[in-house]
């Protein structure tokens, strides 16, 4: 006699359940990423004009200097020290924890590395006791933008009529031969310093806009950096993957796209 089998029956799924268990590997994942293989990254400021733009976004990768605290989400203290830990080299564009807090993410250029010396005369970089070459190009011209102004003396107007700012800009080339342009406004507190000693584990840092950067020429008393630990990097900067001038407005999604500096998505450094 045939004999029916009754299949087991099967526990109710879960939806809540399964999309709690998404949603947690989604945000491991996105950890795994953020700490260890690349990070965004947005400019608020314009201390690293020329090359970097208020409202520039970008992507840093986070392998290249090494591991610590520093690397991870709000800094969660779960790496001692400094692991897998390589120097940087003079040029990189690199994204750290601001000293002395170390909470603010801020972004600079390398110019000296343990044991250099570092100074600024009239302006003008020398690294090592040697005057660092530098070469006066064609002005940094800019359109006034919403999130950028211009000061008095460098405004300026396009041949359209168009506002623009037109700052004398410089090529320095670094020993190494990484060379990048640098903005000059005239005398600032941080064109004429002392010599300056690396200590071994830190950097040197400054801005590109060299009269509109605090960075590690000035005390950190002074709202400055002094020298950055290497612990404190997180990542160098390696493309721009959007930019924008400032003008859209959420509720109007057309000009998401008309505030968009499309020639500069894509940029490496």
């Amino acid at each position: 006699m045939a004999r029916s089998i009754r299949a087991a029956a099967q526990p109710p799924r879960s939806e809540w359940r399964e999309t709690l268990s998404f949603l947690l590997k989604l945000a491991i994942l996105m950890f795994v990423v953020r700490s260890f293989i690349f990070s965004p990254f947005n400019i608020p400021s314009g201390s690293m004009l020329p090359r970097l733009l208020i409202g520039d976004y970008l992507f840093i990768t986070k392998w290249n200097y090494g591991y610590s605290r520093h690397s991870l989400p709000w800094s969660l203290p779960l790496i001692p020290g400094r692991i897998l830990a390589s120097d940087p080299a003079r040029g990189d564009v690199v994204v750290f924890k601001a000293p002395p807090a170390d909470e603010q993410d801020w972004i600079k250029r390398v110019i000296a590395l343990p044991g250099d010396t570092v100074q600024v005369q009239g302006g003008v970089l020398y690294l090592n006791g040697k005057q660092v070459p530098r070469q006066r190009v064609a002005d940094f011209v800019l359109p006034v933008t919403p999130n950028f102004g211009c000061r008095g003396a460098f405004q300026d107007q396009a041949a359209d009529g168009t506002p623009i700012c037109r700052y004398p800009q410089f090529r320095e080339t670094l020993p190494n031969g990484k060379s990048y342009l640098v903005l000059d406004q005239g005398f600032s507190p941080g064109d004429d310093t002392p010599v300056f000693t690396v200590p071994a584990g830190h950097v040197f840092m400054m801005g590109d806009n060299r009269d509109d950067s605090t960075d590690s020429r000035f005390a950190r008393e002074a709202g400055g950096l002094e020298y950055v630990p290497m612990q404190n990097l997180e990542g160098k900067a390696v493309v721009n993957f959007w930019s924008t001038d400032g003008s859209a407005q959420w509720l109007l999604p057309w000009t998401w796209f008309t505030a968009a500096r499309w020639g500069r998505i894509g940029e490496g450094f």
